[in-house]
């Protein structure tokens, strides 16, 4: 346009500005109660979406409302050509956001919600999140003119250089997605492998996997080393596991009254200690004549791997009590030490005379 501004062209444009702004003010209340709604409902992925359209929706109203007033005002075909393109990628930008918000939650949500699956891996969420920001990103090319046809074709090129270059990262990130498809590791794990390291997995992300020990140290490694190496997953195929503790009592003792008495001891650690298994069967077993005892194996039921210590302990202690207290024996290992003496040879000695103040020099044969 080659017109003036004049006082029309200023109201127009003021209205559809504060349209915009208006709006903008009433969706966001809007939202703001439909955030409220979604929080009493079971189903979290709609809390997800409210969150990421209440940052998109007033945006987009205050765009509407700016590119309403830019079509009123007498502005030229170039500026406003500018302006519109400035306000389209600026929508884009925001919707992209949103849209990889919303994805990304809804991805944490699913995996949240389904057991088998790592809800708190973040390797999934990081590569949706860039997808949907990729295609934003060429969106706002193919928007502002630019040929994205060249652009993938030199991406083509130039991701296989990467991809060798890079061989190592790509291992471990292919690596993460194996362990997490096959369902053999999951956050939350209790695992140990066979290089020494053991605890509770907290992530499995693009390059690596976290493990906490039970001394609350990091425990940083690689993917690919994670999927080669052998495993024992202590919550696989279900976190209730059995212990083996070994006992061993006097040979004069007897075993119908061990027996009854080991039992009395394990229904009360169960049902008392924290983490044991009440419903679980208590196992005796004798299987050794040893040197000094007989021994025999007790199979307890715990809830989860970290629990055994404490069971151990707490079993232990009350058997040696009620042992003690029944006159059961725990013999201590005895070992019999044979000392065989070499017979050695000593020249006999003959005594000689005492003189005043010391004795003669011996004299021998």
């Amino acid at each position: 346009m080659n017109r003036d501004l004049t006082v029309d062209d200023l109201l127009f444009g003021g209205i559809a500005l504060a349209s915009g702004l208006l709006a903008a003010f009433a969706l966001r209340i809007l939202l703001r109660w439909l955030g409220g709604h979604a929080d009493r409902t079971r189903w979290s992925g709609d809390d997800v979406i409210v969150h990421a359209l209440r940052a998109v929706v007033p945006w987009a109203a205050v765009v509407g409302g700016v590119a309403g007033a830019a079509a009123v005002l007498p502005l030229t075909r170039t500026v406003q050509h500018t302006t519109n393109q400035v306000l389209t990628v600026l929508l884009i930008f925001v919707a992209t956001v949103s849209v990889a918000r919303v994805v990304t939650g809804l991805v944490r949500t699913v995996t949240q919600s389904r057991s088998g699956v790592a809800g708190s891996a973040t390797i999934f969420v990081n590569i949706t999140r860039i997808l949907v920001l990729a295609i934003g990103f060429l969106v706002v090319l193919q928007t502002l003119g630019i040929s994205i046809a060249p652009l993938l074709t030199a991406l083509g090129v130039g991701g296989l250089a990467v991809a060798l270059a890079l061989q190592d990262t790509l291992a471990n990130l292919f690596a993460g997605i194996h362990i997490l498809a096959s369902k053999t590791v999951q956050p939350g794990d209790y695992i140990k492998l066979s290089s020494g390291e053991e605890g509770y997995v907290e992530d499995i992300n693009w390059r690596q996997t976290t493990i906490r020990n039970l001394s609350n140290n990091l425990i940083v490694l690689p993917n690919g080393q994670l999927a080669q190496a052998n495993m024992t997953n202590f919550m696989r195929p279900e976190e209730q596991l059995t212990i083996l503790v070994q006992v061993g009592v006097a040979y004069d003792s007897d075993l119908e009254h061990v027996e009854r008495v080991t039992n009395e001891v394990i229904a009360e650690t169960m049902n008392e200690v924290e983490g044991a298994v009440p419903d679980h069967e208590p196992i005796i077993r004798f299987h050794t004549f040893g040197d000094s005892r007989i021994g025999f194996t007790v199979i307890l039921g715990v809830g989860e791997f970290s629990d055994q210590y404490r069971i151990k302990h707490e079993f232990i202690k009350r058997l040696h009590k009620r042992y003690r207290a029944e006159g059961i024996r725990i013999p201590a290992p005895a070992r019999t030490v044979a000392l065989q003496q070499a017979s050695v040879g000593i020249p006999q000695q003959r005594t000689g005379e005492i003189e005043p103040g010391g004795l003669s020099p011996a004299r021998f044969d």
